[in-house]
């Protein structure tokens, strides 16, 4: 056929005679004007715009801007193609009906939808750069294709072409569209008055855009990019080369920071105070409605449409099918009739019925509603999500805020408690933002079930409503599995818990297990909690596998009941349109269903939640104490917010000022000035804890200015509460506080309001830190100033305790950083009272946890010398009465009430009483100063456990360098260096490590159950086509062989297909039982069986977190993903597979889908595994500071700190939304796409079988590839969802394997058990010859060539310098070192050669860290229950705790807490003592037993060996020489090697041995006073620890060489 524009079957094609416009070519060619002139004035703009664009590199989002109507155009855009594509169907279809082609029927509409596409991309660009001078071309084509259109509409209308014929729709609805885009193009003229007005209008854009630090550009992108998440490309392509930081996500968007909404929320809530009545608790539901009911209004709009559009898929499957069955040669007659009849102007007219019967087209349109339908319905899911995170957002900053403000009765009295406030932070906020993204769910899925019901009634009549039934009846027990699904997760979480409690008590105490060779009894009793931790979870996974399997086998039912209902109640045959057409919708109907159990289950958590958070929100407020504040410079207006605009917070003022501007109640005028002299005056005062009965009654009492004021009395009687009473944190029953306000001059000195001068700096009695650096925690918050940092420091003795610090003063402290002990924790805190420039200190007793030497430096240095000379007004409570003689104002306290205020002098006058009673207390307490002295000071022990701390972990750390080395090279895939494609690699090799120890069986049953299942759901497919192809006749004979031969085998698959899924589902959960089973176990074996070097270089966080959070995925989350996994990637196989073998054809068009497919999941698990990261890693903080900040809570009082902990928490909730943010921006990208590809493999199938049904398959099978190619849309992105989950859940298993690999002690020995005698060894001789000892291999020895003999029972001293080789002996006699040279024989057998289990079970040690146990006494003294009660009676009553122990409830079943906590150190030591003596062995080793207690019970100790142990042969390695001068033989060690070896009173009487240096050293560093002379002159004179700690002077440069 020969082309022409006009068409050649008639002569007067081209002939004008009735008038130009009477010419229908004509006219649709005077419709090609408009297209034409766009083309070619657009092109050139945009050529040269590109061109010059890409030289000057992309241009960056700060110029970007919307125009008004910027949406609307945008959507009739989209409208106008979806028009010009119909037009074009349209004119192909009608051309089809001509004899020869008329080009003019469909090439305008062609030209009119690449005109259209050219003005959006045109629009796009010009909006970007700003420059609206060039939309005057866009308007001048609106107004043209307007005229053109009107014109050819008339025309029309004319030739009585009317609303029956479709091209006439299609012009009306153009007319219409360019109507309005011309209308929104003249209401862009009007604003930014561009054209035609003298002064254009200057538009900026948004604020957030000008801000170079945002990055999460999806409200200011423009349409298309935001359905598609196009902007997000960048950042997820740009993953792969180098990972994702928190850098390049940049800050949060101000419409969707916390502060902004905790502003709309908190407006919202306070209305309601204003109009409901005022006592009645504002209902949360409401406020949440009122501040972000839009949005999800939107979003139910959006999921409204997703749902509907959904149902066009079954339709035209039915449609397609349908036409394939009747094409037959009675169509091409009645077209012929037809043809005459629908013949106007010259063309020929269809009807719109006439264009939906044509199967291509139905094709297309069910591509076109594929892609709406998945653009709305990420859309939806998207607005929900960002809802959800600006209701977290702003639900956190209102609790932080009522924390704030929460009494302290309510937290000290227990009514409000930590663990519920993190459970509000960490829980009931998830817990409402889930319900906000499930909540359209809640609204949307009765209309979904609903529609489909009515779809599938009009397709099958009742036999579908008895299918429906089915789904809907089985659904509560769904419901039924959901809950229960959440009821076991709690049980099995606290056996988890118990289990984890015990592992960390293991791996703390693990030195003491391995030398008593108790690891096993300990590792049974782990085991048993894990079997009842697995038995529970056997349960979750019964549960799981009912929920998968019910998901499964629901469809199936249902449709096995409607087809073989239909089959015998029914007399139409079924043909496959319907067949297949409510096989879709049943696939649409079952997930809602499914959902809406979890729906459900989460809204009834959503009631508790809001629940709980609307108690917590009613709690106890702190009384107004704005009396103390200086007035704040902001007023409360520049915060509120106009309606409807956030720019109205004033960005003039940081943000902080005015959040706590908006908080704080309308200031009450400062106090009358009282006596200026004093600073905090009280007046009758009366206060209470809250329970009504005062706790302090009748104070009144005056703090003297700039004077030092100290509050003494017993325990209990009120000191630190009056503090607090003057701090305003305690509940005023009557009575008045009064601050005396500061001279003007004073006041505004700074300048600015930056020195709260009302702050007081208080050092709480339990010391409280940031999680933050050392610097950080004293300097809190106020400008660093070097030189009075480093006078604190000083003046608080940290300088030492700072040095043994890692990264010194840059270490982090706190809950997450390094354990100090008490007395550092609280001399940190007392810096940072002292560091802080306000001019009132309240100290509550900071001498506490101070040992005496301590409590000295800090009275002379930092209270009395930098305190007061700075003038400041000093409170300090305290029980060392011995200082009281430098106050300048004393009040003593007794039983809640004043007892005496005055100087000193006055109380010796006036009280003699009290003044003796004070004077005994005080020579008590010089007394035992004394005998303080004379131990090791507890700061030396403290910092003696410091240096231990970190020593271990540097000498690890020498190693662990060339290890980790090694190991980052395997593991971390973060290095830059390391090529993208290691980023993008699946883990395969620890998948299968994974599965192969679930055990082989089941692998391979899971494996093919999988299989089976999928071609049996594949088979009732096909099945179902052939039955519905077969019966083309309507005979009643045929419907009976149906039901004798198709309806028996549809059933048997069914069944069969209900029973694969069952056993599909449990295999799956078993294997990932089996797998955790083991691989704890192994785990656990491994570890406890590792050598004691093992623990030396792994951090024990390390190893616990395998234990923890590793475990803990292994049990319960892998599972599940490998499950979805499988399942998803089989069925899209299959569906894959089906399309494949209905039309070979599709296989060509997979290819470049497959390639697309794999480009994007391979970008997007990248990103996704950094995103995750990002989310995880930024959540910790923020749950940190709440509970941080719940703890603290009177001291931030008092500094005044609110507003900045405020920020912090603001700032570190926005943090963790923007991850959040762009993880869920991340998924929807990823699901558009998968969404995208599963439409265009719907297209490609269709076309395939339309095009190959002219001489191929039964329209049955077309069906059946159509209802799969439906479900590929549903699935391909739960592929690289799970896929990207699987990922990083096997890095779990991943770190439990790399410990799997590490050796185990040598537990066999040579000699069998038999051969060791029961009692050896009886009598205790030990030979040591020639042993040489190391760690590893690798390091050097420790020892070198040891030889030495001890006799049977004798009483021998090791000693040494620090790092000499005395421990490590200790260690050796319990083959715990690597003894690679020489050997050790007790009676006569080497120890090398025995097992480890005898050999550590017959030796008796007493460590210098006493260790406890939970449990009971007994279980701490006999583990093994191998001793009588006479028996540990008599061992408690040799260590002298046999009183104590009766006086305790249950005598040897009495528990001890973990650790010991209730015993002190020295009982704890004398329980370990007792320890070794129930083990009656012929030999004790006591390793540096008396380093950590008291003389009192040091004396004990020794007085106990020498008598209990007198025929046993004891060793002490002692660390101070003066505990062994006793012994019959000493060795002592220096580095490594054996250098002197006698009695200690012989080695005494040589003065140069090192022995007697050691003695001498260690005397002078016990003395009181030290005086170091040269030629005649006193250089230095001092305390000893003093003089030690100047690093270059005589004294110390002489104890080191001794040392």
């Amino acid at each position: 056929m020969a082309l022409s524009f006009c068409g050649s079957d008639r002569n007067n094609s081209y002939s004008v005679a009735e008038g130009v416009l009477n010419n229908s070519c004509f006219v649709d060619a005077l419709n090609l004007v408009p297209h034409v002139f766009l083309l070619f004035i657009t092109f050139p703009i945009l050529f040269i715009g590109w061109g010059s664009q890409s030289s000057k590199v992309q241009i960056h989002h700060n110029t970007w801007l919307h125009f008004p109507g910027h949406n609307m155009r945008w959507i009739l855009t989209f409208t106008l193609l979806f028009v010009h594509v119909c037009e074009i169907a349209e004119g192909i279809v009608s051309n089809g009906h001509m004899k020869t082609n008329h080009l003019h029927l469909f090439m305008p509409a062609l030209m009119g939808f690449i005109a259209a596409t050219t003005s959006v991309v045109y629009y796009h660009n010009i909006e970007t750069s700003n420059f609206p001078k060039l939309l005057l071309a866009l308007f001048i084509y609106w107004v043209l294709a307007f005229i053109t259109k009107t014109i050819k509409l008339v025309k029309y209308a004319e030739f009585k072409v009317g609303i029956q014929h479709l091209r006439f729709c299609i012009t009306a609805l153009l007319v219409v569209l360019y109507g309005l885009l011309m209308a929104v193009e003249i209401n862009v003229i009007r604003v930014r008055k561009y054209v035609f007005f003298a002064s254009p209008q200057k538009v900026k854009p948004p604020e957030d855009l000008q801000d170079l630090g945002v990055r999460f550009l999806q409200p200011f992108v423009n349409l298309l990019s935001k359905a598609t998440y196009w902007w997000m490309n960048p950042l997820i392509i740009g993953a792969h080369k180098r990972p994702i930081e928190l850098k390049k996500i940049g800050k949060l968007p101000i419409a969707m920071r916390a502060l902004t909404n905790y502003l709309r929320l908190k407006d919202a809530y306070e209305e309601q105070r204003a109009t409901d009545d005022p006592e009645k608790a504002p209902s949360i539901w409401k406020s949440m409605y009122r501040a972000f009911g839009r949005p999800i209004l939107l979003s139910s709009t959006f999921r409204y449409l997703a749902d509907l559009l959904g149902f066009a898929g079954p339709l035209c499957i039915s449609g397609i099918v349908n036409r394939l069955e009747n094409k037959s040669g009675n169509e091409t007659m009645a077209i012929v009739e037809d043809h005459d009849k629908a013949m106007y102007f010259g063309v020929y007219f269809l009807s719109s019925n006439e264009l939906l019967q044509n199967t291509s087209v139905l094709a297309v349109l069910l591509f076109l509603a594929l892609v709406l339908q998945r653009t709305f319905l990420q859309a939806s899911y998207y607005v929900t999500i960002e809802t959800g995170i600006n209701l977290r957002g702003a639900l956190l900053a209102m609790i932080y805020n009522k924390i704030l403000r929460l009494s302290t009765s309510n937290m000290s009295m227990g009514e409000m408690t930590l663990g519920q406030i993190n459970n509000l932070v960490a829980i009931e906020t998830n817990q409402l933002m889930w319900f906000l993204f499930l909540c359209p769910n809640l609204w949307a899925m009765p209309v979904q079930i609903i529609m489909g019901v009515i779809l599938l009634y009009y397709l099958l009549g009742y036999s579908a409503l008895i299918g429906a039934s089915v789904i809907v009846l089985l659904a509560p027990v769904q419901y039924f599995i959901a809950t229960k699904l959440a009821d076991t997760q709690k049980s099995t979480l606290d056996y988890s818990t118990d289990r984890l409690k015990k592992t960390t008590e293991i791996l703390k105490g693990i030195k003491l297990l391995k030398l008593y060779a108790w690891e096993d009894i300990f590792c049974d009793s782990v085991e048993e909690t894990r079997t009842k931790e697995l038995k529970s979870l056997k349960t979750f996974a019964l549960y799981t596998s009912m929920s998968i399997f019910m998901n499964a086998a629901i469809p199936i039912a249902a449709v096995l009941a409607t087809f073989v209902a239909h089959a015998y109640i029914s007399d139409t045959r079924l043909s496959p349109s319907e067949a297949f057409a409510s096989l879709a919708l049943f696939h649409i109907l079952v997930t809602p269903l499914f959902l809406l159990s979890t729906v459900v289950r989460f809204a009834v958590k959503a009631l508790v939640s809001v629940q709980k958070l609307g108690e917590f929100l009613q709690s106890d407020e702190i009384g107004d104490d704005s009396w103390r504040n200086g007035d704040m410079s902001v007023s409360l207006e520049s915060c509120r917010k106009h309606p409807g605009a956030t720019k109205a917070i004033n960005r003039k003022q940081p943000l902080r000022y005015q959040l706590d501007s908006y908080e704080q109640p309308a200031r009450r005028q400062l106090r009358p000035t009282e006596t200026e002299d004093v600073a905090v005056k009280v007046t009758n005062g009366s206060f209470t804890w809250g329970s009504n009965l005062s706790t302090l009654s009748d104070i009144n009492i005056r703090i003297p200015t700039g004077q030092l004021t100290m509050i003494v009395g017993q325990v209990g009687c009120g000191k630190s509460s009056l503090l607090l009473a003057m701090l305003g944190e305690m509940q005023t029953l009557s009575g008045r506080v009064h601050w005396s306000k500061l001279p003007e001059c004073e006041m505004f000195q700074e300048g600015n309001i930056s020195k709260n001068r009302y702050s007081v700096a208080y050092a709480t009695q339990k010391s409280w830190l940031l999680n933050a650096t050392v610097e950080e925690n004293i300097t809190f918050g106020s400008p660093f100033n070097k030189q009075r940092y480093k006078a604190v420091i000083d003046a608080c003795s940290l300088q030492p305790d700072i040095d043994l610090l890692p990264f010194g003063d840059q270490t982090e402290i706190g809950e997450r950083g390094i354990n100090l002990s008490g007395g550092q924790r609280q001399r940190i805190c007392v810096a940072r009272a002292l560091y802080q420039n306000t001019n009132i200190v309240f100290l509550d007793d900071p001498f506490s946890a101070l040992d005496i030497h301590l409590s000295d430096h800090l009275m002379q240095e930092g209270i009395l010398k930098f305190l007061q000379d700075d003038k400041r007004t000093v409170v300090l409570v305290t029980h060392k009465l011995q200082y009281l003689i430098h106050a300048d104002w004393i009040i003593a306290m007794k039983d809640g009430s004043v007892l005496r205020e005055g100087t000193l002098k006055d109380i010796q006058n006036n009280d003699v009483e009290l003044y003796e009673h004070w004077k005994t207390l005080m020579n008590r307490q010089d007394q035992e100063l004394e005998k303080d002295t004379e131990v090791d000071s507890q700061t030396t022990l403290e910092r003696k456990t410091l240096r231990r701390a970190f020593y271990s972990r540097e000498a690890k750390n020498q190693i662990d360098d060339e290890d980790e080395e090694e190991e980052e090279e395997e593991d971390e895939d973060d290095t830059l260096s390391l090529t993208t494609s290691r980023r993008s690699k699946i883990p395969w090799k620890v998948c299968w490590r994974y599965l192969s120890s679930g055990g082989f069986l089941l692998v391979v049953m899971m494996i093919s159950s999988k299989l089976l299942k999928h071609s049996v759901m594949v088979a009732i497919d096909y099945w179902l086509a052939a039955w519905t192809s077969s019966n083309t006749t309507g005979n009643p004979d045929l419907n009976e062989e149906h039901r004798s031969f198709y309806v028996p085998v549809f059933s048997i698959l069914c069944g069969a297909g209900i029973a694969l899924c069952l056993i599909t589902s449990l295999t799956v959960e078993l294997m990932g039982l089996s797998a955790a089973t083991s691989l704890h176990h192994n785990l656990l074996n491994k570890i406890i069986h590792a050598p004691l070097r093992f623990f030396d270089v792994t951090p024990l966080g390390q190893i616990l977190n395998r234990f923890s959070a590793d475990t803990n995925i292994i049990d319960q989350h892998i599972p599940p993903t490998l499950e979805s996994l499988t399942r998803s990637t089989l069925l899209c196989l299959s569906a894959i597979g089906v399309i494949a073998f209905v039309t070979p054809t599709f296989l060509i068009a997979l290819v470049p889908l497959i390639v697309a497919f794999y480009f994007i999941q391979k970008y997007f698990r990248v990103a996704s595994k950094d995103l995750q990261d990002l989310d995880d890693s930024t959540q910790l903080p923020l749950l940190c500071h709440f509970s941080e900040t719940a703890e603290g809570l009177t001291t931030i009082r008092a500094f005044r700190h609110e507003a900045r902990f405020k920020q912090r928490m603001l700032e570190l909730t926005d943090t963790n939304n923007t991850a959040y943010l762009f993880l869920s921006a991340a998924n929807r990208w990823l699901e558009v796409r998968t969404d995208y590809l599963g439409a265009v493999i719907v297209l490609t199938a269709a076309m395939a079988s339309i095009w190959g049904s002219f001489h191929g398959p039964q329209s049955g099978l077309v069906g059946l590839g159509l209802t799969y190619a439906l479900t590929v849309t549903n699935y391909l992105n739960w592929v690289v969802r799970n896929l990207a989950d699987l990922e990083v859940q096997m890095a779990a298993v991943k770190k439990v394997n790399s410990f799997l690999s590490t050796e185990s002690e040598n537990y066999e020995g040579s000699m069998d058990v038999s051969q060791v005698p029961e009692d050896w060894p009886q009598h205790g001789e030990i030979k040591i010859q020639d042993l040489s000892v190391r760690y590893d291999p690798m390091l050097k020895p420790v020892l070198k060539h040891v030889n030495a003999y001890i006799n049977p029972g004798q009483k021998v001293g090791i000693c040494g310098r620090t790092g000499s080789g005395k421990s490590s002996l200790s260690l050796a006699f319990f083959n715990m070192v690597d003894m690679f040279e020489g050997k050790i024989v007790i009676d006569g057998i080497d120890i090398c050669k025995l097992p480890l289990q005898t050999l550590r079970s017959r030796l008796s040690i007493i460590l210098q860290d006493p260790i406890l146990f939970s449990g009971s006494i007994r279980f701490n003294l006999d583990p093994e229950r191998k001793c009588t009660d006479e028996g540990l009676w008599e061992a408690l009553e040799i260590a002298q705790l046999k009183n104590m122990v009766k006086a305790l409830p249950g005598g040897l079943d009495a528990m001890v807490t973990e650790g010991g906590e209730n015993f002190s150190v020295g009982q704890r030591q004398l329980f370990c003592l007792a320890r070794a003596f129930v083990r009656k062995s012929s030999i004790l080793i006591m390793d540096e037993a008396t380093a950590s207690i008291d003389m009192a019970t040091e004396n004990i100790l020794q007085k106990v060996v020498m008598t209990a142990f007198a025929d046993r042969t004891v060793v002490t390695i002692a660390h101070l020489v003066s505990s062994i001068t006793e012994a019959e033989q000493v060795l002592v060690f220096s580095s490594g090697i054996l250098v002197e070896c006698d009695s200690a009173p012989n080695l005494l009487a040589q003065e140069d041995s090192l022995f007697s240096v050691l003695h001498r050293v260690h005397t002078i560093l016990t003395a009181d006073l030290v005086i170091v002379m040269k030629r005649g002159n006193i250089l230095e004179y001092d305390k000893p620890e003093t003089l030690l700690e100047q690093e270059d002077g005589m004294f110390a440069s002489f104890v080191k060489a001794d040392m």
